[in-house]
């Protein structure tokens, strides 16, 4: 019996032997299935960017999903932000002298209706004081029509006489009071005739001023107009101009003259600028951080057209004069993709080629997924599209 048994042992082990070698060599054509796999998903897929989620959010990476819409014509031109009628006032010198500014003053400062300015004074000048002068012409001229008064009323005086004295005293107290009465001695006073902001200041102190010089110009900054200069070339579309986008020379921000309250309010039939040009102004409220004076460069919004695709102007990437944009294909993939730019409003970009509704595109750090895909290898990527 022991010698039937162990060639029946043998054969057992050998069989086990075989079972394991199988086993082991599935194992190896298995993995290299896998590497194979993965070998052409990363083929297909050699294009694409990859950013990890985590990675996406903390540089503020955010893409929307593109949708037609309406899309308005734009005529790109300059231009500059004026003040309103009535909304800027010039101080002016009320008399000859020396400049007596009573502080420091600088643009934008806020100045309230009356406020004192400072003064102008004659003191030291050949020809004196000019309140003091004032002041003395007009104690004189009471003196004067108080007696004349006394002497109408005992009848020792004619009419004519008592009209005399009276219009001089009115001429006196006149111009005493127009540069402050008691409180111009020692100069005449410069107050504010509008509550606003400093615009500009036109004189310093000490400097010498003839009646009517400006002093300072003052703003109340609440009401402005934009003034678009419309090229020759495009007069055919000027009764189509219905609103204004701009960007001042100081700030990236764009403003929207329709959610300022603005309006257009002049279209000019000829070129009255100059230069080929035609004036279209609007008005606006100042909502605040805008001069007037200030070039703009402007927008100018036409006849609506429906069925556009557009994307933020933060969404484009341009490289060697060609625009790019970046399409997120999955939570880490994104692809480079060429698109051909139409009209641009100064916020959103007409795209004309290269992008279709319900692509997901990056519109904000889009800079960020630029410099994950100049890496020098991508890692492998296992997602399934």
């Amino acid at each position: 019996m022991r010698l039937h048994i162990l060639p029946l042992l043998a054969a057992g082990a050998l069989w086990l032997c075989g079972c394991s070698g199988n086993h082991h060599e599935q194992q190896e054509e298995h993995h290299d299935h896998e590497q194979q796999e993965e070998h052409r998903d990363h083929e297909a897929h050699s294009d694409e960017i990859i950013l990890s989620a985590a990675k996406a959010e903390a540089a503020g990476v955010v893409a929307q999903t593109v949708a037609p819409g309406s899309f308005s014509g734009v005529i790109r031109t300059g231009g500059r932000i004026l003040p309103a009628g009535g909304d800027e006032r010039t101080v002016v010198a009320p008399a000859a002298g020396i400049v007596r500014l009573g502080r420091s003053f600088a643009e934008g400062m806020g100045i309230a209706k009356g406020e004192r300015l400072g003064s102008v004074t004659s003191s030291g000048l050949p020809e004196g004081d000019l309140a003091t002068r004032n002041k003395i012409a007009y104690e004189t001229a009471k003196a004067d029509f108080e007696r004349a008064e006394k002497l109408m009323a005992e009848r020792l005086m004619t009419e004519q006489d008592y009209l005399a004295a009276k219009s001089e005293y009115e001429k006196a107290r006149l111009a005493y009071e127009s540069v402050g009465g008691s409180k111009s001695v020692g100069g005449v006073g410069v107050s504010a005739p509008i509550a606003g902001y400093v615009k500009e200041v036109l004189a310093v102190e000490g400097d010498y001023v003839e009646t009517g010089t400006p002093l300072m110009r003052i703003t109340q900054n609440r009401n402005l107009q934009l003034r678009a200069e419309l090229p020759e070339r495009e007069i055919g579309k000027l009764d189509a101009v219905s609103s204004a986008k701009f960007r001042t020379s100081y700030s990236d921000r764009v403003y929207d003259i329709s959610q300022l309250n603005g309006r257009k309010i002049a279209g000019g039939d000829c070129s009255v600028s100059g230069g080929g040009f035609i004036p279209v102004t609007f008005e606006f409220n100042n909502t605040g951080g805008l001069v007037s004076g200030c070039y703009a460069e402007i927008y100018l919004l036409t006849t609506p057209r429906e069925n556009v695709i557009s994307v933020p102007e933060s969404a484009l990437t341009e490289e060697q004069g060609v625009n790019y944009v970046y399409v997120k294909v999955d939570d880490e993939g994104y692809v480079k993709r060429q698109v051909k730019v139409g009209e641009s409003d100064g916020e959103r970009v007409e795209i004309l080629s290269g992008l279709s509704a319900g692509e997901n595109v990056v519109t904000e750090g889009a800079v960020h997924v630029r410099l994950a895909s100049a890496t020098a290898a991508i890692p492998a990527h296992t997602h399934n599209h």
